[in-house]
């Protein structure tokens, strides 16, 4: 019998926030109960930020340099296939609670007054939407409103989330709403598994943990932050010196922030562990194969930083667990290799029965999943930013003959001893990462050599191949590409 399906997203979760990952402080019991119980992949990266680009990588399965998602509102291109209409094609109806951050691609659109060429935070194409919790977070306000609240602004209802009930929470709203879904998929007739995707908004910003988890953790137990160094690229003193990023300069307020942080990384916690005995009482806890990561991480101050941006690891260094029932021989695994969101689609469509699409940059991760070791895995995680949308938005960019806009774009490769990045004007850095703190450029130049022809081999080796593996020859030799989408 097929699965049900049960893909989570944990907006802007760290890798390092758990406590089965050696954090000192924070309490994630259900997390980890959903490790012990399953395989950790301690390793795992997003491949961009924020949040649109991250998606875009998780969903389709390949590298920003082929989707070209770079920045919140960068349509979608509607040839990509995605973990949705891959759900289609197994037999299942997808569903969504809260939101994809998916453009509508344009060319596909002929009003010009459209609502989806004024709003980027569309639907990923596969998906009924049974909730939409996007910015405006509209049915999670009129719904307080119902309970007596006098709410009306969005961004100051979720940064006084710690002044109601954790039961009114927009993390708890969520959870019950998919519960209500699951009990009217109880009435259908067909029997068929189902395939839920729940994209939770924290533990993004604004920095305000629901009730009793705003006062969870003592600010003054809070660990440090990785250093700002004295030796910054100018694009980092440029981030230094926007509110948007800039973490606060006092000890205590960002002390502050990051106890708010790890309030809701433990609210969220609570709220898996309502799933998993959800499950187990409707007797699915074995028959739902749970997918969990995040589209990207959190700088939380680490080089002066916060939100999720630039190059460091702490924007992308990711949480991310999968848990088959089919296969228990794998389970309490961890595993150390390097993976990445790019490798969500491939997998699930493997777990699926399908085959997987040839649009795809990342590998399948069943064989860890299965306990065994694949014959050839990469060795290094890979990761791109890209900041053209501020000159977007700014200013013309004209065409053809003004190229700044694709200088505004870095690419990094980390491997197990460094952090090579390079930068779309020519310019570049090099860590080696002996020193965790991130401070250590490498000056050999024998490595640096090295690392450069690893990037540029990487970006060789995934550019596009939809029809690269066929010849027009003898009815059509080698690969056949993958049928556009309606």
């Amino acid at each position: 019998m097929r699965p049900n399906v049960l893909l989570i997203t944990l907006d802007q979760f760290r890798a390092d926030s758990l406590s089965c990952a050696g954090h000192p402080i924070v309490q994630t019991p259900h997390l980890d109960a959903l490790a012990a119980q399953g395989v950790r992949f301690a390793r795992h990266y997003s491949q961009a930020a924020p949040c649109a680009p991250g998606r875009a990588a998780l969903y389709t399965g390949t590298y920003q340099m082929n989707n070209r998602v770079v920045a919140n509102g960068t349509p979608l291109d509607h040839r990509f296939d995605n973990v949705a209409r891959a759900g289609e094609r197994a037999g299942y109806r997808p569903v969504m609670f809260g939101y994809t951050d998916t453009g509508a691609d344009p060319r596909r659109i002929d009003d010009p007054d459209d609502w989806r060429l004024h709003n980027w935070e569309g639907v990923l194409p596969g998906f009924e939407e049974v909730l939409r919790l996007d910015e405006s977070h509209a049915p999670w306000m009129e719904w307080l409103r119902s309970l007596g609240y006098d709410v009306d602004d969005p961004d100051e209802t979720l940064a006084t989330e710690h002044d109601r009930p954790a039961e009114h929470s927009v993390t708890t709203f969520l959870t019950d709403r998919f519960f209500d879904w699951l009990d009217d998929h109880d009435g259908r007739d067909d029997g068929e598994p189902w395939f839920a995707h729940l994209s939770y908004l924290r533990p993004h910003p604004p920095y305000d943990a629901a009730a009793h988890y705003s006062a969870m953790y003592d600010p003054a137990l809070m660990p440090p932050p990785l250093p700002v160094p004295d030796d910054r690229h100018p694009l980092h003193d440029m981030m230094l010196s926007l509110p948007v990023s800039a973490a606060p300069t006092d000890g205590a307020g960002l002390a502050h922030l990051r106890a708010q942080y790890w309030g809701m990384i433990s609210e969220v916690d609570h709220h898996m562990g309502r799933l998993w005995e959800r499950l187990r009482q409707r007797g699915e806890w074995d028959n739902t194969l749970i997918l969990l990561t995040s589209d990207h991480g959190e700088q939380l101050g680490d080089q002066g930083l916060v939100q999720k941006l630039a190059w460091f690891e702490s924007s992308y260094h990711i949480i991310a667990m999968v848990r088959d029932p089919r296969h228990p021989e794998a389970h309490g695994t961890v595993v150390h290799e390097f993976t990445e969101n790019v490798d969500v689609m491939p997998t699930l469509c493997e777990a699926l029965g399908l085959d997987v699409p040839l649009q795809c940059d990342g590998l399948p991760l069943t064989p860890f999943v299965r306990g065994e070791r694949p014959p050839h895995w990469r060795s290094a995680a890979h990761y791109e930013w890209d900041w053209r949308d501020v000159f977007i938005r700014s200013g013309s960019n004209p065409w053809p003959w003004d190229r700044r806009l694709e200088s505004l774009n870095l690419a990094v490769l980390r491997t197990s001893t460094h952090a090579y990045v390079q930068f779309g004007d020519g310019t570049w850095l090099c860590y080696d990462l002996a020193d965790p703190t991130w401070l250590t450029h490498e000056t050999d130049p024998t490595v640096l050599l090295s690392l450069a022809q690893q990037m540029l081999v990487w970006r060789q080796r995934h550019l596009d191949r939809q029809v690269t593996g066929m010849l027009l020859r003898d009815g059509g030799i080698g690969r056949r590409p993958d049928p556009l989408p309606a």
